[in-house]
């Protein structure tokens, strides 16, 4: 189930739990901790994600904003947006969407993941 090329940089509300399990099944994942200070602007992040090719996944939805406003198509966005945010349930929903929006991913998307669906927003958004 790895995803060929694909990195994701985990936002510090993203468990540590979370993202081993992630790394366990085959993803490229890291913490934002792990690569710059935990108190990074969401700029400082996305600047990080842009050198590192990788798409960001968080709970904040800033992030999305920031994107969508930038007018690039890069990085990649996933915005969880789900009430019961335990690290297992995060996992289990990563598992289940990533496979199915890795094309979306390699083009530049904003993904927003709610209990039971998604929705892709390609990128740049005009």
């Amino acid at each position: 189930m790895n995803l060929v090329g694909l990195k994701l940089l985990a936002d510090i509300h993203i468990s540590p739990l979370t993202v081993a399990e992630i790394r366990a099944i085959g993803y490229k994942i890291h913490r934002v901790s792990d690569l710059i200070s935990a108190s990074a602007s969401d700029a400082k992040i996305i600047e990080l994600a842009i050198l590192e090719r990788a798409a960001i996944i968080t709970q904040d939805l800033d992030f999305s904003a920031l994107v969508a406003k930038s007018g690039l198509n890069k990085p990649s966005i996933v915005s969880l947006r789900v009430g019961d945010a335990k690290p297992h349930r995060i996992s289990a929903i990563l598992k289940t969407v990533l496979p199915q929006i890795e094309p979306d991913f390699q083009k530049g998307a904003i993904v927003s993941i709610e209990e039971t669906e998604y929705r892709v927003r390609k990128l740049p958004i005009s």
